[in-house]
């Protein structure tokens, strides 16, 4: 019971976060389904693991533009 509760809110999550791409928030959506479905599958651990990456990319290279354009002023 717990585990199909478990998967179907995951997969509602991941796939609202996908849907809602645009929207800011929409990525807290995304990572609390593949967490949840994380538990279940370890191919979606993977996937978690690169988004995860990918999201640490992502806030060095704004950090560092956002420092960069605080120093040019």
């Amino acid at each position: 019971m717990l585990r199909t509760l478990r998967i179907t809110v995951g997969a509602l999550f991941t796939l609202v976060g996908v849907v809602f791409a645009i929207l800011p928030g929409s990525i807290l959506f995304l990572l609390s389904g593949l967490v949840l479905l994380s538990m279940e599958f370890p191919k979606i651990r993977n996937a978690l693991g690169h988004c995860q990456k990918a999201m640490q990319t992502s806030a060095r290279k704004l950090d560092r533009y956002l420092l960069q354009r605080k120093l040019s002023r």
